[in-house]
């Protein structure tokens, strides 16, 4: 059931976390292991993307993104290398990968404070569950999303589907 900005949610503002709450220290990392990181927090948000960027440049269906100030994402060993990489929109996005094998672990799109950690780089991408469904309109027909999922054809307002502890950490970083 795709949702319009604003519809009754399972989970309102200042609600308790998703299940994604508990990360701090979770670690991550490449595909050779040149590359690892170590999150200090939980994130503010897990989108899970399906436009059409996002399709082709992970060559994928989806990409499950972990969103976290940049700051709260610790290089624990190597040195991810920064790609810049048109998107559909006509903008850029940086995206960071291991110089190595090239497995992008993190991206940035116009806020360069915000990481968006790929999910399936963490050492278990299996706890990772997503807040929200986005750019559904250019999903894969396949690909069936749980009718109690929050989705939207495009993007969503953000105070109306983060948690209050969130929201004032993107504030933090907005007043910067």
């Amino acid at each position: 059931m795709e949702r319009e900005a604003g519809d009754d949610l399972t989970r309102l503002p200042g609600s308790a976390p998703s299940p994604t709450a508990r990360f701090s220290g979770v670690e991550g990392g490449c595909a050779c292991g040149a590359v690892r990181y170590r999150l200090a927090s939980e994130p503010l948000f897990v989108h899970c993307c399906h436009c059409m960027s996002c399709q082709r440049q992970t060559g994928s269906a989806f990409v499950i993104n972990l969103l976290i100030e940049r700051d709260r994402v610790g290089v624990v060993s190597g040195e991810p290398q920064a790609v810049d990489v048109p998107r559909d929109s006509g903008g850029m996005q940086r995206i960071y990968r291991c110089p190595s094998c090239q497995i992008a672990l993190f991206s940035e799109y116009t806020y360069p404070e915000v990481w968006f950690v790929r999910g399936g780089t963490l050492d278990e991408p299996r706890s990772v569950t997503p807040d929200v469904h986005i750019f559904t309109r250019s999903k894969v027909n396949w690909v069936q999303i749980p009718e109690s999922a929050a989705a939207f054809d495009v993007f969503y307002k953000l105070d109306e589907l983060w948690p209050r502890e969130s929201l004032e950490r993107i504030q933090a970083l907005r007043d910067g």
